[in-house]
């Protein structure tokens, strides 16, 4: 049975006469008369009474054409999502992402794409860089936002925002008043540090920075989310090296002041599977990188 066949059938149900049948479908009578010979030998059925003076419905035929309407919609329908999903103004799109990204541009970009794709089904998960590759190489995600560009040769990155780490200090300690901190003057602290297991990359970068300034940071709180770091050190519990983007968490009790040295940077990357171009993720990078302000570098994972 073929959707061409049905859809025969259904215009000569309704004008139950070939030769108006054929005007309408703009083909010749012969061709309609073998389709639905054909479609009849399909359904092992006669769908039509014909003699020289009218053409009628058989009872199979009246079975058939209310199933025959439905399919005929569903395909158009089906054909219509799948026109929509290639342009991007219909699907869904699964998005992952690590903590930070919510004061790096996410939200508003999230605002700008649903505007401009109010049909797309968007869906969101945080979890960290490692967990997000992990599902995208499982096709559990579209796209994901992270920490690090080392990644699996299946992935592609876009460098999409490159900040400045600032010393984040308790509102009321002795260096929260100078307009810039040395790194030395950090030197003695207790650390609230990015845990290791949430993101080797950071940890590591911020164990790094320390080291090039001459000493071992004393790690006293190990946490999972950049929030927590803040939250921690507004409560008191020691100081941290943080992207300047986490200022706009806003926490009372935290302060944040820029580095006196020029030392590494905090980078926010997209990443997805490597394939064909999806325009969804194409139109989410495009409103992250009017953002994030940055005019990012595409680059093979």
């Amino acid at each position: 049975m073929e959707l061409r066949h049905l859809r025969y059938f259904v215009v000569l149900a309704e004008e139950l006469h070939f030769g108006r049948a054929a005007r309408r479908l703009a083909i010749s009578q012969p061709p309609l008369s073998v389709a639905i010979r054909q479609l009849e030998d399909s359904v092992a059925a006669r769908l039509f009474e014909r003699n020289s003076k009218e053409v009628r419905l058989t009872p199979a035929g009246v079975a058939l054409q209310a199933s025959a309407r439905r399919l005929l919609r569903q395909a158009e329908d089906a054909a219509t999502e799948a026109r929509d999903v290639s342009q991007g103004s219909a699907g869904r799109l699964r998005i992952g992402f690590v903590g930070a990204m919510l004061y790096r541009g996410l939200p508003q970009a999230l605002a700008r794409f649903r505007a401009a794709h109010p049909a797309v089904r968007i869906t969101l998960a945080e979890l960290n860089s490692g967990e997000q590759m992990t599902e995208l190489l499982h096709d559990r995600m579209d796209i994901g936002f992270v920490h690090t560009s080392r990644m699996p040769a299946e992935l592609r990155h876009m460098l999409l925002l490159s900040e400045p780490f600032v010393a984040c200090l308790p509102a009321g300690h002795r260096l929260a008043r100078r307009r810039t901190v040395s790194l030395a003057g950090l030197r003695d602290e207790p650390f609230v540090l990015f845990s290791r297991n949430a993101s080797p990359d950071y940890h590591e970068r911020i164990l790094s920075i320390c080291a090039d300034a001459g000493f071992r940071p004393e790690v006293r709180h190990e946490v999972r989310h950049w929030l927590s770091v803040v939250s921690l050190v507004s409560q008191e519990l020691g100081v941290a090296l943080v992207p300047d983007a986490m200022r706009h968490a806003a926490l009372r009790g935290a302060v944040f002041r820029p580095l006196e040295e020029e030392v590494a940077r905090s980078d926010a990357y997209g990443v997805w599977r490597d394939g064909p171009v999806n325009v969804l993720i194409q139109g989410f990078l495009q409103a992250m990188q009017t953002e994030s302000a940055i005019a990012p570098t595409a680059s093979d994972g």
